[in-house]
């Protein structure tokens, strides 16, 4: 029978049928991979978020060395990096006091994150003027172990939480002890230890009370800023520093 008068028939001729089988199974497999790929992005979103939480538990073990976010992008880009781990007891209280006066006077007394620079931040950045930090150690933990450096409105929001997380199930002892051996102190220098080796060719134990200030005051931005060759500023800065680490009492209590 002609192919016309099957379909006047209501019968549709064999080739127009096996087309829309191919079509439908077409479309059934972009949907099943579909599918697949979701769930597949599902799992690695579950691990990422995670993996933090999990790594943070190990590194509450002693003998645990942490690395970095920007430690192991060195190592995969055959930079190399300087760090030698140095337990907290045996950095001395010179550079440890320096870099929590400088860094968060509030260490020992806030869970993870100092509200009130948090508010005061904020209301800088209502008012449009340019707004500070208002970055705990803790926080500044989580970010160089998980994160990445660049300043964003998503790397606080992930970086926020994970420091409430790490200052409830860490002590600040072990906390301050992992921020100061993973610290960046300059392009591939990481680590108290190492930074006073690099700047000052002492140990940190053996730092000065001038040189640790000015090594905590080279923190916010290692890439600009050199200890060993200070400008007037960061002189000025450090004195300050220095001061208060002499007065810093019961600040430091936490850290026994």
């Amino acid at each position: 029978m002609p192919r016309e008068e099957i379909q006047e028939c209501g019968v549709e001729a064999p080739s127009v049928e096996a087309e829309r089988r191919a079509s439908g199974a077409s479309r059934r497999r972009r949907r099943g991979m579909a599918r697949r790929v979701m769930r597949r992005l599902v799992c690695v979103a579950a691990i990422i978020a995670v993996l933090p939480l999990a790594l943070t538990l190990l590194y509450c073990i002693p003998g645990v060395h942490p690395v970095s976010t920007l430690m192991i992008a060195d190592l995969a880009t055959l930079r190399g990096y300087e760090r030698q781990w140095t337990p907290l007891e045996d950095m001395g209280d010179n550079v440890v006091h320096a870099v929590m006066m400088s860094e968060d006077g509030q260490f020992c007394s806030h869970g993870g994150i100092d509200l009130g620079e948090l508010e005061a931040a904020l209301n800088e950045a209502l008012s449009g003027e340019r707004t500070r930090g208002a970055s705990t150690i803790p926080m500044q933990t989580v970010k160089n172990l998980y994160l990445w450096p660049s300043r964003s409105f998503l790397r606080k929001a992930v970086e926020a939480p994970l420091a409430l997380y790490l200052d409830a199930v860490m002590s600040k002892r072990r906390i301050m002890e992992i921020y100061l051996n993973i610290a960046e102190w300059g392009p591939g220098v990481y680590g108290v230890e190492a930074a006073a080796q690099h700047y000052f060719g002492r140990s940190a134990r053996e730092l000065s009370r001038q040189q640790a200030a000015l090594l905590a005051v080279t923190l916010p931005n290692p890439h600009a800023r050199n200890p060993a060759k200070p400008s007037a500023g960061l002189r000025r800065l450090a004195g300050l520093i220095e001061s208060r680490a002499r007065r810093a009492g019961g600040y430091v209590n936490c850290l026994g």
